[in-house]
């Protein structure tokens, strides 16, 4: 049995990365699925598709999840194509990392709208809906770092701290309407920026992770199957780790 059949997620940043292995394992469960880009439309409509050609459905949207506008507009959207909003996730995020004495307000700015005013932008949006339909499951991603900190990424750290936060709040704002809200902090997953990596700062990493190697985005996304899922109906505002046990 498919464990999310019948069920609608709207996930940001999922065009790549992490974000477009939850797209695949959410339509591989079952879930009809909508996900944003900002720029890679070639990669968006390979994935769309590749989704639609085995049977599922998956439809990409360009919307920049910092814009309350288009936040806006896009959950209108989705709402209008599929009737409803089960599961949201906000993946979308950047880096722009810089020690703190070179770090631009510009760069200070990008990286807290995108990682962290998007967060507010689309929950805004989907409290309503979810409230109607009586449930759903808000899964936001932060990142270990947003726990422990690293030098050279302080606006990042506060995004991903920032997003923790927000999601133990909503999680007692709206617990009473059966919404759950959750947070995924990965630790260091195989992606385009751990590929670009040189084998010096990798195997720093490595000896730094109890389980030896870098996590894979199937393994963050298998997570994310899990709280969206009935199987987590009792799971909320928790921050779950997948690290390799880096944050222990």
């Amino acid at each position: 049995m498919s464990l999310l059949q019948d069920k609608v997620a709207l996930i940001t940043g999922g065009s790549r990365g992490i974000g477009a292995a939850i797209v695949q394992r959410f339509a591989e469960q079952g879930a009809t699925v909508a996900f944003t880009y900002r720029s890679s439309s070639e990669q968006a409509n390979a994935i769309v598709d590749g989704i639609n050609g085995k049977g599922g459905t998956a439809k990409a949207y360009q919307s920049d999840a910092g814009s309350f506008e288009q936040a806006e507009a896009l959950v209108k959207q989705v709402l209008e194509d599929f009737g409803r909003i089960d599961i949201l996730i906000n993946n979308a995020g950047i880096t722009q990392d810089t020690l703190m004495l070179r770090m631009s307000e510009e760069q200070w700015d990008k990286v807290i709208s995108t990682n962290l005013k998007s967060v507010f932008n689309l929950t805004k949006q989907v409290l309503r809906p979810m409230m109607k339909n009586r449930g759903g499951s808000i899964i936001n991603m932060s990142s270990i770092v947003g726990i422990t900190g690293n030098a050279g990424q302080a606006n990042y750290a506060a995004s991903k701290a920032g997003i923790i936060g927000f999601s133990k709040s909503i999680a007692k704002e709206v617990g009473s309407r059966n919404i759950r809200c959750n947070v995924i902090a990965p630790g260091f997953i195989e992606t385009d920026m751990t590929d670009a990596l040189n084998d010096q700062v990798k195997e720093t990493y490595l000896a730094n992770i109890p389980l030896k190697r870098l996590g894979k985005a199937e393994e963050v996304a298998d997570v994310c199957v899990f709280l969206g899922s009935d199987l987590g109906n009792y799971v909320s505002g928790q921050t779950i780790s997948v690290c390799g046990a880096l944050n222990t």
